[in-house]
């Protein structure tokens, strides 16, 4: 990623963190105890949180957006087991830890959204707040997925990528077009992906067994289906959801119920906006979380 992508604010660090290195874009005062960790999702990298990075730095913290086990510089494990969600919420604990950082602020969007809310639901480290774009949080996601069958339709793609190889395949063809094209086909603001942005996303996934490492996700928790899930509790840290209404992956409805889930619960709906809410509305996004995270009520979608 050029600094002509990224914006010359942003910088890119190798960070030991726990048993890997994580390749992470960094943008603000190293100084500061106030961290804002951004998590990615599929098949997105840090470079998805290049609008909010810069925001994040100028309200005071250190702003952190790693590529996730798997992604791009980021170590590669091998075996399928290492990418079971109790690993991924150890990465989340361990960066925070490599940060020194005392105050923390977690971000997560589509896999990096389960990321944080099982963070924060596990207690893996003390957080101040908690913010997750389009992805519900996972007792709704299980309720509707047992009795929604629409939903159920719209999350078939998870079955084809426990496949072996055959989604590689499929995924990298043609220099990755159909990683290129999720992003494209699925997004309302067509002109927010261009191909040089594309190009990042299919160039990532090109690199030497990335592909496999990102479905890997899917097939860890593809492999523990039906096993029993241990109640969660009533989450108290103060958390903002953000939901672009036109997702083709996960419906609206996902959403309702989350207040008795969570205490301290703030939702705003961008109607006119796909998944990639972040990347597709990054000045609703980023006026909403400012709003929100100055203790002013944020503004509608």
């Amino acid at each position: 990623m050029s600094e002509t992508e990224l914006g010359p604010e942003i910088r890119t660090e190798q960070v030991p963190a726990g048993e890997l290195v994580f390749e992470t874009l960094v943008c603000g005062d190293p100084a500061s105890k106030k961290l804002a960790l951004f998590m990615h999702g599929f098949p997105e990298l840090a470079f998805s949180w290049r609008h909010q990075l810069p925001l994040a730095a100028r309200l005071g913290y250190q702003a952190w957006a790693p590529n996730q086990r798997g992604y791009g510089g980021t170590t590669r494990p091998k075996p399928v087991r290492d990418y079971r969600i109790e690993r991924l919420v150890e990465d989340a604990g361990h960066l925070i830890d490599a940060s020194g950082c005392s105050e923390v602020l977690l971000v997560g969007h589509d896999w990096g959204g389960l990321v944080a809310w099982e963070a924060a639901l596990r207690a893996v480290r003390p957080l101040q707040r908690l913010v997750v774009m389009n992805l519900p949080h996972p007792k709704r996601m299980r309720e509707e997925l047992r009795s929604n069958w629409r939903q159920k339709l719209r999350s078939l793609y998870a079955l084809f990528f426990q496949l072996p190889w055959l989604p590689e395949w499929v995924l990298t063809r043609r220099g990755a077009r159909a990683v290129g094209e999720a992003f494209r086909r699925m997004a309302v603001d067509k002109s927010r992906f261009p191909d040089e942005v594309l190009d990042v996303y299919r160039k990532s996934a090109l690199q030497p067994g990335a592909m496999t490492a990102m479905l890997n996700w899917y097939r860890a928790a593809g492999r523990r289906f039906g096993e029993d899930i241990p109640e969660t509790p009533v989450l108290e840290i103060p958390t903002l959801m953000i939901w672009g209404e036109q997702d083709t992956a996960l419906g609206k409805e996902l959403t309702y119920g989350t207040e008795r889930l969570v205490r301290d619960l703030t939702i705003r709906y961008l109607p006119d906006v796909s998944h990639w809410v972040q990347q597709e509305a990054p000045e609703r996004v980023n006026a909403i979380l400012e709003a929100w995270l100055e203790g002013r009520t944020p503004p509608e979608g």
